[in-house]
């Protein structure tokens, strides 16, 4: 038990160390996650969307 207890001990510790992000950073960092996630979804439709004229063309 004193080994689990130890654990958390270390985990409370480490986590005090921690630097959270502020409200604003955190905001700033989702639209640009979100905004990156969509570029990619575009760009691979595009790609997908052009494999599948070429697949056409070729039968």
């Amino acid at each position: 038990m004193s080994a689990i207890a130890r654990f958390f001990r270390n985990v409370s510790s480490e986590m005090h160390k921690v630097t959270w992000p502020t409200r604003k950073e955190l905001l700033t960092y989702t639209v640009t996650v979100v905004i990156t996630v969509i570029l990619f979804a575009l760009f691979f439709m595009l790609i997908d969307f052009g494999i599948e004229q070429i697949i056409k063309l070729i039968m």
